[in-house]
């Protein structure tokens, strides 16, 4: 029975990094719509990202440039969270590194869409990544001892 509430447990911080996505997703509109409906520009500047953000001021970018990270490394995390679930051998170290992943993503997140101190938002990338890594690496170790 441990086993089944370890594996549904994996699936919080999976669903929180969708969560995270969703809400830095609005976010990123809030924004956009914010500037663009005090600012009226030209319909034609619209038509594409890259006009866009020459004339958008770059801190109404931070949330769109943290949305297009959130479909990076949470790719592989998804992934991993699901091989896991599947092979029934998640454990207590995933749930901590699943956490640990979504925990730093979120901290991430806010520094990305808000401050954008890029060492500080640098270092804790880093410490989810690792999270993040040594779940995939200790899954594929499984896999095939």
């Amino acid at each position: 029975m441990e086993t089944r509430i370890e594996t549904v447990q994996i699936f919080i911080p999976f669903f929180g990094v969708m969560i995270l996505t969703f809400l830095v997703w609005i976010y990123m509109y809030i924004r956009r719509l914010s500037w663009i409906f005090a600012n009226n520009p030209e319909p034609s500047m619209l038509s594409t990202p890259e006009k866009l953000n020459q004339i958008i001021p770059e801190q109404i970018t931070y949330p769109a440039n943290n949305l297009k990270n959130l479909f990076e490394l949470p790719v592989l995390f998804y992934a991993v969270c699901l091989y896991l679930a599947w092979s029934s051998t998640v454990d207590m170290v995933d749930i901590y590194c699943a956490y640990g992943f979504f925990i730093f993503r979120v901290v991430h997140s806010v520094i990305h869409c808000t401050v954008n101190i890029v060492l500080a938002r640098f270092w804790i990338y880093i410490l989810s990544s690792i999270f993040l890594w040594v779940m995939i690496l200790r899954s594929a170790y499984q896999l095939i001892s």
